[in-house]
């Protein structure tokens, strides 16, 4: 959707944040959800990769890289900045750290990507019945949910598990540092496998396992649980946004389904950031869940069903950075005009593990089928095609669970950058998909949400952005059927050999 001028913009503003996986952004918006120009911040951080599979970050440092977006997003808005009437928080599902009694951090923060946890995840397979479990949280199992790292942490960090007073994610620390207090969203408890979601209280069997009391974790409370009133400090530094309301943080792949106009059972998003996922709203479920996906909570209100893989526009990047591929423009032209399926090559693209369907505690990428005439296009095309039957796994299961299911909406700045891959992934599903014009889907949901707490409309009201249609061609997606099923076999063939980095 495209910016409008400060001057044109409709009151009341919304301040978004939008802590990612790769940034933190911060964007002001009006009361149509549309980005005023100029008010976009940004500041880049990475993730510290350890030995054993440790992904995990200074929760400082990307506080201060938030504040920092912050400060260019309130200084672009200038005079306007007077408008902004709310903040709403995206942030990352699933990562959790702990702090002390004075508020500090004792661990990092870990990611969902940290698979240090496969072993403590097995465990609590081995000793709950885990589908009881899953019917209650909407989580399997596995280690890229904070259940599994805490279980993890209490016996390889001791001291630090026994010295954190509370544990608790990015967006909460944002707000204890802000506010001196913290909410946990709904949203944000349902993506971390301890939320009894029926109730939505912390799930009391699940504590009693990790032997944690309830006043270990953030209080509860919906979107609407705002907190005001900024500690001194940053009174000073943003006056705007000293006495409105803060949401509480709000996990990133709900919100970018209401950015992205995913609001009703009829959209589907498909979203390729750093992983992947396909996704969509509806009220309560009327039928199972199966295994394969998972269910999360945009509120108390509204359901988020599907599935994740961990491998997405990471794929990409890591060939890239490997081999010589050329430009991107001439890479583009070329994944346009390649044959599908044609190099051979069978790729399992699970170089961060993996999730959605089959929840694997560990799984290592391969390559099988190389020739001393396979060039490294042909690697990169085979990873791009295997993460499109990834999630067309997820889209089976979803579109036979979610009947209503009708369009599939594509978003990430992975797409954005590759429609080639956007046709590949037409082609595999069989289905047409629109290419979204919005760039900031998460951010945009998070405007969308604070705009509802105003009482300024709903998400389910705001305009819609246009996109691309790619429509799948018939001969190709017959190909991809067959090298779908391919893929699987080789999977299948070697499931044992993962046995031998399992837990």
């Amino acid at each position: 959707m495209s910016s409008l001028s400060p001057q044109h913009a409709e009151a009341p503003l919304v301040l978004a944040l939008d802590l990612g996986s790769s940034s933190l952004r911060a964007i002001v918006y009006d009361r149509l959800g549309r980005e005023v120009a100029g008010t976009e911040g940004r500041t880049p951080y990475e993730w510290r990769r350890t030995s054993g599979g440790g992904v995990e970050a200074d929760p400082d440092a990307i506080l201060d890289g938030t504040f920092r977006a912050i400060d260019q997003a309130v200084a672009g808005a200038g005079a306007a900045a007077a408008a902004i009437r709310a903040v709403g928080i995206s942030t990352f599902w699933h990562n959790i750290m702990g702090v002390g009694g004075d508020g500090r951090p004792v661990t990092p923060l870990y990611s969902w990507a940290d698979e240090r946890s496969a072993a403590a995840a097995r465990r609590l397979r081995e000793q709950l019945d885990e589908e009881a479990v899953r019917r209650r949280t909407g989580c399997v199992f596995h280690p890229s949910y904070p259940a599994a790292r805490l279980l993890w942490l209490r016996d390889a960090a001791p001291e630090a598990y026994r010295a954190a007073r509370r544990w608790l994610s990015i967006g909460e620390y944002l707000l204890c540092r802000c506010f001196g207090r913290a909410v946990c969203s709904i949203s944000m408890a349902s993506g971390s496998g301890l939320l009894d979601q029926r109730r939505c209280e912390w799930d009391a069997e699940l504590l009693h396992v990790l032997g944690l009391a309830p006043d270990r974790l953030s209080p509860l409370g919906d979107l609407d649980a705002a907190v005001s009133g900024l500690a001194p400090a940053f009174a000073a530094r943003w006056p705007a946004l000293a006495a409105v309301p803060w949401l509480p943080p709000a996990g990133d792949g709900a919100l970018s389904n209401l950015g992205a106009g995913c609001v009703t059972p009829s959209r589907a998003a498909l979203a390729i950031g750093t992983s992947g996922a396909v996704r969509v709203v509806r009220p309560e479920p009327a039928r199972a869940i199966p295994r394969g996906l998972w269910t999360y909570r945009v509120d108390r209100a509204r359901l988020l069903v599907g599935g994740a893989v961990s491998n997405g526009g990471s794929v990409y990047h890591w060939v890239n950075a490997q081999v010589a591929l050329g430009g991107h423009d001439a890479v583009e032209q070329a994944l346009r005009t390649r044959a599908p399926a044609a190099h051979g090559l069978v790729v399992l693209p699970f170089l961060a593990g993996e999730r959605s369907p089959e929840w694997p505690l560990v799984a290592r990428g391969a390559i099988v089928g190389m020739t001393l005439s396979t060039e490294p296009l042909d690697v990169l095309q085979a990873g791009l095609e295997a993460i499109a039957y990834r999630l067309a796994l997820i889209w089976d299961l979803l579109a036979a669970t979610v009947p209503d299911a009708r369009e599939i909406v594509a978003s990430g700045g992975a797409l954005r950058g590759s429609p080639a891959w956007v046709q590949i992934l037409a082609d595999v599903f069989g289905h047409d998909v629109i290419l979204s014009d919005e760039e900031e889907a998460s951010s945009r949901g998070a405007a969308l949400v604070a705009l509802e707490v105003l009482g300024a409309g709903r998400a389910d009201a705001a305009p819609v952005s246009s996109g691309t249609v790619f429509r799948p061609d018939a001969e190709r997606a017959a190909r991809y059927r067959d090298a779908r099923a391919r893929h699987r076999d080789v999977e299948q063939a070697l499931a044992p050999m993962q046995a031998l980095f399992g837990p």
